[in-house]
């Protein structure tokens, strides 16, 4: 043993059980010898008392005792301390015996007579549960408080409506609709409402329903049996099943198929759906959360989405605003992401001008709170100064660094310029804003947003290029 585990392990301490001095000396003997601090308990009485006043991290505990027997001892550590690992000592290994303990809460259990390796493994494998327990717990909290409503930025009254209706709805299990652009943060809210809820302790899955394709993503939630088609070479459980208890969030729902509507709606209504290729229903209890950047009601009207299966999703909805209808959480946000990403990336930069900041406020941000995101560490990275100012906006915002501080012409040429490269500046906007918005109606299908758009497709990549629009960007917009 290295002199740094022996260190940690006198930090640790484990209380033995046991009313015979032949197991328990050499229990000291065997874990004092790996630095472990060894408390010793002569019958089970005394056990609990020193276990109720949390000695132990790890604690063995005989099965046979004449005043309290083990099982008795096991059960009361478990009903205050449900996760301090217990480990059953019995001279009597019988299965029925282990098979008790294991459910009655056991870590494990080890039989008389045992030897030192198997009593120090049992007990280093019971402590490293614990410590992925711990940490477990630590990140749970950790999410927790991230997500918690009161930490989640904005001041603006859309966001107080957000907020308010957040609170309402999350101890409840009913399914929600978030509706949003993209880029507002529509998973942010979809986890405030898990991390509230009753669910909080069990597993939050999301999905973007507009990644896969049909069958891949019919698959993804449901599962499949080992054939259900070429290459399902073993059985896979789905994300429902996976997220039993617990909570999903499909994200872009309006882009799934009519097969998985209906799948969807009988797990609503009955809770049971049945894997592909399968032929048995599974029972589940999920909370369903949905999301959206279309009209749901109007792809009800055009006959693309299930009028039954929108009622059941949009039993709570939550309009989530663009970032340009909160313009007083711009600078909360931006100042917010400055701070992340310095810390991240081991940078000083203080924070922004006056001017920056108002070119950041009156900014449209067509793509909302990720687009801000995105642009602060994008200044992070670049910027070589301690504050931000309004010329490392200029490739970024640039119809609002030319509308702010343009220099005035000092005669005619200058002002044919100027003119020349504001109407430009402007055309290129518009062209830009053209090719994003055919392309976001079109889910992003380039051959038929040139289509739509009376466009040759080659002309329509050629402009993609001319403003570099990659596919593989489209979440940056």
């Amino acid at each position: 043993m290295s002199m740094l585990e022996e260190k940690i392990n006198k930090n640790i301490a484990v209380l033995v059980i046991d009313d015979e001095s032949v197991v328990r000396n050499a229990c000291r003997k065997i874990l004092t010898e790996e630095g472990y601090k060894v408390i010793l308990a002569e019958n089970g009485r005394e056990g609990l008392e020193k276990s109720e006043m949390g000695i132990g991290d790890v604690i063995l505990v005989d099965l046979k005792m004449p005043d309290i027997s083990g099982m008795e001892v096991l059960k009361e550590i478990k009903i205050k301390f449900p996760r301090k690992p217990v480990i059953v000592i019995t001279g009597y290994s019988t299965v029925d015996s282990a098979v008790e303990a294991m459910k009655l809460g056991a870590f494990d259990y080890v039989p008389k007579p045992f030897t030192p390796d198997e009593l120090s493994l049992i007990v280093h494998k019971a402590l490293e549960k614990k410590k992925l327990l711990d940490e477990l717990d630590f990140l749970r909290k950790e999410l927790y408080e991230k997500y918690k409503v009161k930490n989640i930025i904005g001041k603006s009254e859309g966001m107080k409506e957000v907020f308010r209706l957040v609170s309402k709805v999350a101890n409840t299990d009913s399914t929600v609709l978030i509706y949003g652009e993209s880029g507002t943060g529509k998973e942010v809210i979809a986890k405030a409402i898990h991390i509230q809820s009753r669910r909080q302790d069990k597993r939050f899955l999301a999905i973007d329903c507009s990644a896969l394709s049909p069958t891949l993503l019919e698959s993804e939630l449901f599962g499949h049996v080992k054939g259900a088609f070429t290459g399902a070479i073993s059985t896979k459980p789905g994300i429902f099943e996976i997220a039993n208890n617990g909570t999903i969030f499909l994200d872009e729902i309006s882009n799934i198929s009519s097969e998985i509507q209906a799948k969807l709606l009988r797990i609503i209504e009955e809770q049971e759906y049945k894997p592909v290729g399968g032929s048995e229903m599974k029972k589940i209890d999920v909370r369903l959360i949905s999301a959206t950047n279309k009209d749901l009601k109007l792809f009800v009207k055009k006959n693309i989405f299930r009028e039954d299966l929108f009622y059941r999703l949009n039993v709570f909805p939550i309009f989530l605003p663009p970032l340009r209808e909160r313009k007083e959480d711009i600078p909360l946000l931006a100042t917010h992401f400055l701070k992340l990403f310095t810390k991240e990336l081991n940078k000083q930069i203080d924070g922004f001008s006056d001017e920056s900041m108002n070119l950041f406020i009156n900014y449209h941000w067509p793509g909302n709170v990720r687009e801000l995101k995105n642009t602060v560490e994008r200044l992070v990275i670049t910027v070589e100064d301690d504050i931000i100012k309004p010329e490392y906006l200029s490739d970024i915002l640039k119809t609002q660094s030319i509308r702010e501080y343009i220099t005035i012409p000092k005669d005619k040429d200058e002002l044919r310029k100027l003119k020349k490269k504001i109407k430009n500046q402007a055309i290129a906007e518009l062209e830009k804003k053209f090719l994003l918005e055919s392309l976001k109606q079109n889910n992003w299908n380039v051959s038929r947003a040139a289509r739509e758009t009376g466009f040759q497709r080659t002309n329509f990549h050629t402009l993609m290029r001319k403003y570099k629009i990659k596919l593989s960007d489209k979440e940056s917009f």
